[in-house]
């Protein structure tokens, strides 16, 4: 066995953490993979920086992290932090308290290198139906796009600021949304789409990952309890995509709560996420395979395989 890592995935909407090593072939063991809702990105996309009761949230998760981390033996860690923290100018006050728990210094990634952490972590787990292959990370920021093979090329990637957080605070307002919120939102995520640099009409493998392509697929599947073994490597059409995203829009934050597995904070975001993913799937001539590797696993790979990280205090 490789040695055991730690890798914080610090998003819009989440904070996570995976401890994890690699056996002798080079595959993922994992010792444990947990959530918080830190909703770091509150208000971000208006006020351009972190809330301070936002900041104390991540505080109290990275708290609660530690004691597993120290448990389970990770002698090496990443913590990186993406779309919100690239537009919170006061980024440095979280980080200086993350850096007081943890011993080590957060990462500010750009949007390149969060797409290529996702795209190697997907494919690390998700079933690889041929090339060319589309990773679509669908956060509460941004999304990412990524375009490459199943032996990890990558030819093209972009980091869109289209978000479920982001589309729903800028756009979708009441609850549930306007047909005019709707209608511009969709008009913005398709303005975006219709510039991106990244080939969506010949792909032959198309993964999504992260929160909300994961809970789509846990609700399509009839879950009234998340379950991770089932939502990962399941598949729904562009048609089965684009239905729920419309019966999303159209609920209270309370309704999609009802539904059994949206988790309170993800209920809140949701239906922006869904309009987000409906609107790419559409470009796509597959399924969309849910994949619960991701980004998380994605940073652990670049600690065993490439040596990245940083050494956790004794």
């Amino acid at each position: 066995m490789a040695e055991t890592v730690a890798a914080l995935d610090c998003g819009t909407n989440t904070l996570r953490l995976l401890v994890a090593t690699t056996d002798e072939t080079g595959r993922l063991v994992e010792y444990d993979r947990q959530l918080r809702f830190a909703g770091l990105g509150q208000g971000v996309d208006a006020t351009g920086q972190f809330a301070d009761e936002a900041m104390e949230r991540g505080w109290a998760i990275v708290d609660e992290y530690l004691p597993v981390i120290k448990r389970l033996g990770a002698t090496r860690a990443r913590f990186v932090a993406t779309s919100a923290a690239r537009d919170a100018s006061n980024r440095q006050v979280f980080f200086d308290g993350v850096r007081e728990r943890l011993g080590i210094d957060p990462e500010l990634i750009s949007g390149q290198e969060e797409a290529q952490l996702s795209f190697n972590g997907a494919i690390s787990g998700a079933r690889l139906d041929g090339d060319p292959v589309l990773v679509m990370d669908s956060g509460g920021g941004s999304t990412e796009l990524v375009h490459g093979t199943a032996a990890g090329e990558i030819s093209q990637s972009v980091s869109l600021d289209i978000g479920s957080r982001r589309v729903r605070e800028r756009y979708l307002h009441s609850d549930p949304p306007t047909a005019d919120q709707i209608a511009q939102a969709r008009a913005e995520v398709n303005r975006l789409l219709d510039g991106c640099p990244v080939e969506l009409g010949d792909i032959a493998t198309f993964i999504g990952v992260a929160g909300t392509v994961t809970t789509m697929v846990a609700l399509h599947l009839g879950l009234k309890q998340y379950d991770r073994d089932r939502v990962h490597r399941s598949s729904m059409t562009a048609a089965q995509v684009a239905e729920l995203s419309e019966k999303l829009l159209a609920m209270t934050v309370d309704e999609v709560l009802a539904l059994g597995p949206v988790a309170p904070e993800r209920a809140k975001v949701l239906c922006g996420g869904a309009l987000v993913v409906a609107e790419v799937a559409k470009r796509v001539p597959v399924d969309l395979q849910a994949s619960e590797s991701d980004i998380l696993d994605g940073v652990v790979l670049s600690m065993v395989r490439d040596g990245q990280g940083h050494q956790l205090p004794r």
